[in-house]
């Protein structure tokens, strides 16, 4: 009697190593550039120091190359989007310092849309699976539920300053939401608070002048904060409106 030698398991072991390299190499990558960021301070070029002392260079640079301006600085703000650097929202203050208040928060946000499409891609090519498999039932259902409702829920994420930008990039990578959703509800979402700190850019001509920086700290008003909670709240509207439809047996 003849014993086959059992030539599937390597392969089905080289592939399972392939398929494992393959889901950490993103996370991998993103470490390295993590690290090698703040090994060089790049976190510390973006500062109001920084904006002063170039500000002539700057300006220059928007007059005669705008789109160039346009391109490397959506490319910057994406990469300090999906390296987390702190301060994203003296990024959003420059756009309006360079290209006007309207202008400045488009800019800003395709620059931070895009750089969370990134943590996004990453997180749920590297964790995806694993944190499905380990789910527990309240995940499950929480999953669910964001699969379901995900732009609505998005939205009011992205709207409600009360949770930072850095958690909501990542959360919606483990709960399943699709691309399409995340992307629609990071832009749309971001858009009001940009458009607050785009407008702050838009006058910093004045503090410079003055040798002053604003305080970024105070930005959010009460009465800004509250409307931007209400705009939060009209985002789950859909939702309520669903539910009320299913009747309360239903509606879990």
């Amino acid at each position: 009697m003849t014993v086959e030698p059992e030539s599937g398991a390597p392969v089905v072991a080289a592939a399972t190593g392939r398929s494992k390299f393959k889901r950490w190499l993103p996370l991998a990558l993103f470490a390295v550039a993590i690290g090698l960021a703040f090994a060089f301070d790049l976190d510390e070029a973006i500062s109001f120091d920084a904006l002063r002392n170039n500000r002539v260079a700057l300006t220059d640079f928007v007059a005669e190359h705008s789109l160039l301006a346009v391109l490397c600085f959506v490319a910057t703000y994406c990469v300090a989007t999906a390296l987390s650097f702190p301060g994203a929202s003296l990024f959003t203050v420059g756009g309006g310092f360079l290209f006007g208040g309207v202008v400045g928060c488009l800019w800003s946000v395709v620059g931070a849309t895009l750089g969370a499409i990134v943590i996004f891609l990453v997180a749920r090519s590297a964790f995806g699976d694993v944190l499905e498999a380990r789910a527990g039932p309240f995940l499950k259902k929480m999953e669910a539920g964001f699969r379901e409702n995900a732009l609505s829920y998005l939205l009011f994420l992205r709207l409600v300053p009360a949770f930072p930008f850095f958690i909501v990039n990542l959360v919606p990578a483990f709960l399943g939401v699709s691309l399409r959703d995340y992307a629609i509800a990071t832009f749309l979402g971001i858009i009001p608070g940009g458009f607050v700190y785009a407008s702050v850019g838009a006058g910093l001509g004045s503090y410079f002048d003055a040798n002053e920086a604003p305080n970024l700290n105070g930005i959010l008003t009460p009465e800004i904060i509250v409307a931007l909670v209400g705009l939060g709240l009209l985002s789950l509207l859909p939702i309520v409106i669903k539910r009320f439809r299913r009747g309360p047996s239903k509606a879990i």
